[in-house]
């Protein structure tokens, strides 16, 4: 009886102090909101595509359960931006609900239609604005957004069954059709100029036997797993230029991904590759920078091409999700490289092929994961499912005052099939590498860093003074090991740097004369 009577009586209470409590008694805000950002920037898009959501958060810092009576945009239905407010998407919403001391999220995205927008030229500030309440209670949140016009390539979709066109090629003769998303590029889309930049969805395959060109300072975005293809008997000439201003770069020509703000910036394998395919000729790269791909480039076949495979110069790969470059029984000539943060190695010159690197700088400082490979990998062989090795001559892999380093150590590989039909040929020389075997791991042949037939004149282990390597900066300092250690009959070759810094006189080892770094404050 006595349990009951207590439980009568606690029922009670807590019926009556309810019954007391404003839990629903919300009052009009009074123009006292605060707000994370007073305005919120969506970074760059392009027109036709929606931004990444961006948020803002809205706090009642008062005693008092209010609401507001209006959050809406100022251009009203017109707006193109589009506001989630409590889970509910719209532009205008009214009596949103804050508790004392509480805070609530607003949503925010975008998608312009150029075209559809007067007097603009290629980028152009969007602009609106969130309005919080009315008349004295008034406040709101500026809203701006950089808006790109762009040339789109993708491919075709068909509209009654929603299938996205794949790519056929044409190889020897032989149509393959793929299960890749994209379309070869058209007769007039094969020049790509500085007017506009360019995104591709997909892969856009460069058709046999025609030639892509490339001019000095355009752009060119991949949507994700979207890639270039240069196909049998086609070529890539990508005609980039040197730029004074090295924060725009506005004579090199880059490639990296469509996603623009700035957390993408730096953040690898947002797109494919560039794809040389096995009997693409002709191939050349100068004043490039190409970023946030899988493989940077990957080039395949013509081994015994004489005017080599790719030729490529003062070109920067950087943050690729695997290999820089991936050579398979190719040939590439380097000069003035540099590659930097890739998942595996920066360079592999794989099932032998032809290489060689003057002045450049290959280096791995991934920091994004364990990478099982070096900075640059030689093999020549390749072995199958069924455990079966395809070898192949490595006719020859020299590395010219090249620095080869990175965060792990050794941080190069040599690969040598024992088979008497191939040959394994390579030399480094004035190179500073990173190679340290204190316990005799690396007991092969191809390790006598003593034979003057493949290490000739070399730095092994010594600081190369890199600016800041995990930025990409790979300058080298007034204490780099490198400083004028370079062979002066391959620098005569190559008379300027990345740069355009003279390296006649005295030459440093890299792709960049070393200078003075100035001082942090």
């Amino acid at each position: 009886m006595t349990r009951y009577f207590y439980f009568i009586f606690t029922l009670g209470f807590l019926m009556l102090w309810s019954s007391c409590r404003k839990d629903f008694e919300f009052s009009p805000s009074t123009g006292s909101l605060e707000f994370s950002r007073d305005t919120i920037y969506l970074d760059t898009v392009f027109s036709n595509i929606g931004s990444s959501t961006y948020n803002l958060k809205v706090y009642n810092k008062s005693n008092d359960d209010i609401f507001i009576p209006s959050v809406k945009l100022a251009a009203g239905e017109t707006s193109n931006y589009r506001l989630s407010v409590d889970g509910i998407s719209g532009k205008s919403f009214e009596n949103v609900e804050l508790l004392a001391k509480d805070s609530l999220y607003i949503f925010i995205e975008t998608t312009v239609n150029i075209e559809n927008e007067a007097a603009l030229e290629n980028k152009f500030l969007y602009t609106d604005a969130i309005e919080f309440d009315t008349g004295t209670n008034a406040q709101k949140v500026e809203l701006v957004t950089l808006i790109q016009d762009a040339i789109f390539i993708y491919p075709n979709r068909d509209n009654t069954t929603k299938i996205v066109e794949t790519l056929s090629l044409n190889v020897d003769g032989e149509i393959l059709e793929t299960e890749l998303q994209g379309r070869e590029l058209l007769l007039d889309e094969l020049h790509f100029t500085n007017t506009k930049p360019y995104v591709i969805y997909g892969f856009a395959a460069v058709p046999n036997n025609e030639t892509l060109t490339i001019d000095a300072g355009a752009r060119v975005y991949f949507h994700s797993e979207s890639g270039l293809l240069v196909s049998e008997g086609a070529s890539l000439q990508i005609n980039g230029a040197y730029s004074n201003d090295r924060e725009a770069l506005e004579n090199e020509v880059i490639f990296e991904g469509d996603r623009l703000e700035p957390g993408f910036s730096e953040t690898p394998g947002q797109w494919a590759a560039i794809w040389l395919f096995d009997g693409s000729i002709n191939n050349s790269i100068n004043y490039t920078t190409i970023k946030n791909a899988n493989v940077g480039i990957l080039c395949d076949g013509n081994p015994n091409d004489t005017n080599n495979k790719l030729n490529i110069s003062n070109t920067q790969i950087y943050n690729s999700g695997s290999f820089g470059i991936m050579g398979r029984n190719t040939a590439i000539t380097g000069e003035n490289v540099v590659i930097n943060n890739a998942g595996q190695s920066s360079f592999a010159g794989t099932i032998g092929g032809r290489y060689n690197f003057t002045h450049s700088t290959i280096v791995n400082y991934w920091d994004n994961g364990f990478r099982q490979l070096p900075s640059v990998l030689l093999n020549n062989f390749i072995i199958d499912e069924d455990n079966t090795a395809t070898v192949a001559d490595l006719g020859e892999a020299n590395f010219n005052n090249c620095i080869i380093y990175g965060n792990d150590n050794p941080e190069f590989l040599l690969e040598e099939i024992e088979d008497e039909s191939v040959v394994f040929n390579f030399k480094f020389t004035n190179c500073l590498l990173r190679f340290e075997d204190n316990n005799n791991f690396f007991s092969e042949a191809v390790y006598d860093l003593t034979d003057t037939n493949h290490f000739e004149n070399n730095i092994f282990n010594k600081d190369p003074d890199f600016k800041n390597p995990d930025l990409n900066e790979l300058n080298i300092g007034d204490d780099s090991a490198a400083i004028n250690k370079a062979n002066l009959t391959f620098s005569a070759q190559l008379p300027t740097d990345i740069l355009g810094e003279n390296r006649t006189t005295t030459s440093d080892i890299g792709a960049y004369q070393h200078t003075t770094f100035p001082e942090e404050e």
